[in-house]
């Protein structure tokens, strides 16, 4: 670890800047404090923003973007900037996009992403992640394996290493490549696989911990909340609230052996279907599966937890208070699950939130908040 990470503990975002990002040929504000409400209409840009503070904190973006797509029109080089104080340092980040391509540095000095991730993390709720209970099991693997990266330098070499290992495995597939050079892949693709299981399962381990403490207390312990962590070559039962936490010898060996049995049929769909790829998680509410038999509010609920989960998960785990970012989801959140969320940050998260409405937050939020107005609306 530098000296840098060293001294990051309880880091906060003191000012960003934008050049030439998205719609913004430039964007600065300084002085932050622990809540800033970003207010405007639709389509000026609010999103932009919290995207933004997500590159130079999470070292991503919800949105998954391509470097060009970053850049506004008619320019070629985009830079974000942004500086994190706590009582002993100033640290300062830049992230630059030219050519297809990104670069961060800390204090002017080159960067590698793995070096940067955990140094100030963040946690992104958007209304996209409101369908992470009954939405697709890429979305709930990409959720936990972006916690993941920003916990460990580890766990991100790992899954982009397992990215590559993959790709080349699926584009051997399709080009129908000898059985001899599947089988030398294969031994790669369990290896780090494996690896990537056992970072996976054991930090869904850790997070079902929380989510279930916040599940109780956002529906007053009249319901508790399960999960289920299930690898590809185990048979996923919706109804079923098996799980599975293997040790690496385990998951190499059944890894291995489901490879084995799948090979003629990977070879027929002409792709990958056993690994950490195809893993699957299920949530469910006194016993029952909430993707299939879960109202609304309850999913919502589990959503929430999970979000919450992952700060407390960060700053036990980092010993450093990550920076929540909420764009847009007080207007799709009841006013049961709104006071739930709007409760955890009057507290000590620095928090960015989006809104077209002020109308979703009492007055005594607003008072301690620094509320931005983004083209005109009120």
């Amino acid at each position: 670890m530098t000296a840098d990470l060293a001294d990051s503990k309880d880091l906060r975002i003191d000012s960003i800047s934008f050049e030439h990002f998205r719609n913004y040929p430039s964007f600065e504000l300084g002085d932050i404090g622990a809540l800033t409400v970003f207010v405007g209409k639709n389509a000026v840009g609010k999103t932009n923003i919290v995207e933004g503070i997500e590159l130079l904190t999470a070292l991503s973006s919800f949105r998954n973007p391509t470097a060009r797509q970053l850049i506004a029109w008619n320019s070629n080089t985009a830079r974000l900037k942004a500086t994190f104080l706590n009582a002993r340092r100033r640290l300062d980040v830049e992230l630059k996009m030219e050519d297809g391509k990104r670069s961060y540095s800390l204090n002017g000095k080159p960067k590698k992403i793995q070096t940067l991730k955990g140094l100030l993390p963040a946690v992104s709720f958007t209304p996209d992640d409101l369908d992470l209970v009954k939405g697709s099991q890429s979305g709930k693997r990409a959720a936990l394996d972006a916690l993941g990266s920003q916990l460990t330098s580890n766990y991100y070499v790992i899954r982009k290493d397992y990215e590559k290992i993959l790709q080349h495995k699926n584009k051997l597939l399709k080009e129908e490549g000898s059985s001899s050079y599947l089988e030398a892949i294969d031994e790669t693709l369990v290896r780090v696989g494996a690896q990537l299981y056992c970072y996976r399962s054991s930090l869904f381990a850790k997070l079902l911990l929380e989510i279930q403490k916040y599940y109780r207390e956002i529906t007053g312990g009249i319901e508790s909340v399960q999960a289920v962590y299930v690898p590809s070559w185990q048979e996923a039962d919706p109804e079923n609230m098996e799980t599975f936490i293997l040790s690496k010898e385990e998951a190499t060996q059944q890894m291995y052996e489901a490879l084995v049995g799948k090979r003629e049929d990977e070879r027929r769909r002409h792709r990958a279907i056993i690994g950490p790829h195809a893993d699957k998680v299920e949530f469910f509410i006194e016993g029952k599966n909430a993707r299939i038999y879960g109202s609304q509010g309850q999913q919502r609920s589990i959503v929430l937890s999970f979000k919450l989960a992952e700060v407390s998960l960060i700053r036990d785990m980092l010993d450093q208070k990550p920076v929540l970012l909420l764009d847009d989801v007080m207007s799709e959140l009841d006013e049961q699950r709104r006071n739930a969320l709007v409760g955890f940050i009057s507290g000590d998260i620095q928090t960015f939130i989006t809104t077209t409405n002020l109308q979703y937050f009492a007055n005594g939020i607003l008072d301690e908040a620094r509320v931005v107005e983004l083209g005109c609306c009120r």
